[in-house]
């Protein structure tokens, strides 16, 4: 191959790719995938795959569970606002939370994160909140890849995505098939909007000009975009207490869908869930976003968790001994309804008093 020194040399760094950023980059992540250490595995980076030894993590005749998932437009939120260390706890949550509805211990944690030109910082802050998302659900961080893009994102501008394994006994596997009429349905309170409908939120502050550097409407104490980028409660050691004591029989993760969407996954076709939005207390977060786009409450229960980031289904004897165990775990717990049995054609889900209470 020969190059003439009269011309224009290229490089992969002149098309946008820095190599050098993406080589400090890792060095930078290593101690924090190591603070991610659980039993089974090293958490060590820098291979071409990692490995996980279940029997390590003390699993006798496990399942495997997976999940993937990603963060969607808050991460655009996230962007406008310059802050980059909570993104990544909302990554891990909603892979996470989606395995503890199974089941399932979360056991190992990979990332994708592409971009369109590598900040080393911003990165780091990024898989730092990926870190402690995956200390707050006690899995290991081992393993992820980082593109850089140019062309494909504009400057600034960055998505990802999160892949997730877990571990399940055989005969622990939470099952639709055990759920009865009369049992009791507790709420788990979130922590904010969590990571869906903000396609809407931002549609929302667009249109009506908000700024999200000012103190928020509905709590003077906190910058609007703080209040909106508050990451998403991870669920899974309080719910994972529950089940080993033998108390949870069905649990729903509340993402995108709401409450209308997402309870029938876990009913038989046999079940209604009827729910009392009595029961719980609207956020002033999403009361705000309902009286500034004037949503109306079926809608509002259909976008967004509306105060619920988990709901929980527990045989009627074992309520109060659940609600308790719960919050000693460090929920917000509250008893919002019970399964009753399903007529022809209803709904699987039914909340009463639901135009009240959200629209007071």
């Amino acid at each position: 191959m020969n190059t003439d020194s009269s011309k224009k040399s290229y490089s992969y760094k002149d098309a946008g790719v820095d190599i050098e950023a993406g080589n400090d980059l890792v060095n930078a992540i290593k101690p924090l995938a190591a603070m991610t250490r659980r039993p089974g595995a090293d958490a060590d980076l820098g291979g071409f795959g990692a490995i996980f030894d279940p029997k390590a993590a003390g699993f006798k005749d496990p399942l495997l569970v997976s999940a993937t998932d990603g963060v969607g437009t808050k991460l655009k939120v996230a962007i406008d606002m310059n802050k980059h260390d909570t993104v990544g706890i909302d990554l891990v949550a909603m892979c996470v939370n989606d395995l503890v509805v199974q089941g399932a211990e979360p056991l190992f944690f990979l990332d994708y994160f592409a971009t369109g030109g590598l900040d080393v910082n911003a990165t780091r802050d990024i898989v730092a909140g990926i870190a402690e998302g995956c200390k707050q659900a006690g899995c290991a961080l081992i393993g992820g890849e980082t593109a850089e893009m140019p062309g494909m994102y504009a400057k600034g501008d960055y998505d990802m995505a999160g892949f997730t394994v877990g571990a399940v006994e055989r005969d622990q596997l939470l099952k639709a098939d055990t759920l009865n009429e009369g049992d009791v349905l507790l709420g788990l309170a979130s922590s904010g909007v969590h990571s869906n409908g903000y396609s809407l939120v931002r549609r929302l502050i667009a249109d009506f000009k908000m700024d999200l550097d000012a103190a928020a409407p509905f709590d003077e104490s906190r910058k609007l975009g703080d209040a909106l980028i508050a990451p998403t409660r991870i669920y899974v050691k309080s719910c994972l207490a529950g089940i080993r004591a033998g108390h949870i029989k069905a649990l729903s993760h509340i993402t995108g869908g709401g409450l209308f969407e997402n309870i029938p996954r876990i009913l038989p076709k046999t079940l209604v869930a009827e729910l009392d939005a009595d029961a719980w207390d609207l956020p002033p977060l999403f009361r705000w976003l309902a009286e500034l786009g004037n949503i109306q409450p079926r809608e509002l229960a259909t976008t967004f968790n509306c105060g619920l980031g988990m709901v929980v289904a527990v045989a009627p004897e074992n309520a109060e001994t659940a609600r308790a165990l719960l919050t000693e775990q460090g929920e917000t717990v509250f008893t919002i309804g019970r399964l009753t049995a399903r007529q022809d054609g209803q709904e699987q889900v039914v909340i009463n008093n639901l135009e009240k209470a959200f629209s007071r």
